[in-house]
């Protein structure tokens, strides 16, 4: 804490020459930020007190600081330093006019490219309920996310619709992410308008899929094209299809399932050539005598090396996503909370922002699990998002 009688010295250096945000600036090193902007084309032309580099931390602390104002939010970004430093720089804190025009001119590609640059599967090979038969399991899923109400982001995202014929109270921006299933992490993301299907987004988050890999999916993904072209990256897949789907029968194997056939629906499907599927059907009681049946179609045809018992295990992985989609919206974001920007933009901004936050987060639970030995499953997201906000804030977390 600071003592009666300091003052701030006068000093020509800016806070900005010397920002540093502790966790984020571990996972997001000044070094990448800076060229990242730089490959954008968004390096300040003149010397600001707000360059690139402190607004996409300032974008990423605002993920941190959900229900903070801009002066709020900066005011924990940069608190530590003061104190650490014991007010030996002074710096004139940017009002929220500033802040605003700063982020309109870093714009949201820089935070997306961060993320695209640094996400990426954190579990080591091996790591027991993070793999299946040597592939990693992945799990991938949508949601939304209620913005600003005004009239730019309705006409840019888009909003549903309720009963009657009248529309949702804030217009939504889709996500859609694929999620490594032992631990969390968001490893790939897109982020569409409300009005965009959340498979047609899915398309373009599965061709960037490759070898090594087992990906989940429910079945409101399949459909077979996009089935065939998510297969043909490398990647294995095990999707829940719907019981009407019928795969033309080939042999049965001695675990249960069987190989089989699928085409695409329709006249296309009389000419089309088949695909080769393995098929896995079960039951599951939930204890008070109520059954639901599962249809999973997986690319892993060699019942010896995936037995149905274990792909049908690690199908209940996928709900993994939903864990993970809920410390995003509930947790880091906040129960019903809008968010704040009022442009689309910044709203994708903001977003990234999220998105790059929580994978931050994420890691600092896998280092402490692993730090440990336990299980990330067994680590509190809520707990960690706290020890985040204070690492960012307290002293030491910047660096004199």
């Amino acid at each position: 804490m600071p003592r009666a009688g300091w003052v701030k010295p006068v000093s020509d250096r800016r806070l900005s020459d010397l920002v540093s945000v502790g966790l984020l600036t571990k996972v997001f090193p000044p070094d990448l930020v800076d060229e990242v902007v730089a490959s954008l084309g968004r390096t300040e032309q003149r010397r600001r007190a707000l360059p690139a580099r402190v607004v996409a931390y300032f974008a990423i602390g605002m993920a941190l600081y959900g229900e903070g104002s801009y002066e709020d939010v900066f005011a924990q970004l940069t608190d530590g330093l003061a104190w650490s430093s014991h007010w030996r720089e002074s710096w004139a804190a940017p009002s929220k006019s500033g802040i605003f025009q700063a982020r309109a001119r870093l714009g949201a590609a820089p935070l997306e490219e961060l993320f695209h640059r640094v996400a990426r599967p954190l579990a080591p090979a091996g790591t027991a309920g993070s793999f299946l038969a040597g592939r990693r399991l992945l799990a991938v899923d949508g949601t939304c996310l209620d913005v600003a109400d005004t009239e730019e982001n309705a006409a840019f995202f888009g909003r549903p619709g309720v009963n009657k014929g009248e529309q949702a109270a804030f217009p939504q921006a889709r996500l859609v992410a694929l999620v490594e299933c032992g631990t969390h992490a968001m490893t790939d993301a897109v982020v569409g308008r409300y009005t965009e299907n959340e498979t047609r987004l899915a398309d373009e988050l599965l061709e960037r899929l490759g070898p090594g890999v087992l990906v989940l999916a429910d079945r409101g993904f399949y459909g077979f094209h996009r089935f065939a072209r998510a297969a043909g990256t490398g990647a294995e897949l095990c999707w829940r299809v719907s019981s009407l789907l019928k795969p033309a029968f080939v042999e049965e194997l001695a675990d249960g399932s069987y190989l089989a056939e699928v085409r695409p629906s329709g006249n296309e499907g009389r000419h089309a050539a088949p695909m080769a599927v393995r098929v896995i059907d079960y039951r599951i009681d939930d204890g008070r005598g109520n059954e639901t049946s599962y249809r999973l179609l997986t690319t892993m045809l060699d019942a010896a090396e995936a037995p149905a018992e274990e792909l049908a295990a690690a199908y209940a992985e996928r709900w993994e996503i939903e864990s993970a989609l809920d410390e995003l919206k509930t947790h880091q974001r906040g129960p019903r909370v809008v968010l704040r920007s009022k442009s689309p933009e910044l709203v994708l901004q903001e977003i990234w922002g999220h998105l790059c936050c929580h994978f931050a987060i994420r890691s600092l639970m896998w280092e402490a699990a692993a730090h440990s030995g336990r299980d990330p499953d067994r680590v509190s997201f809520v707990a960690a998002l706290r020890i985040a906000r204070r690492s960012v804030a307290q002293r030491g977390a910047f660096p004199p």
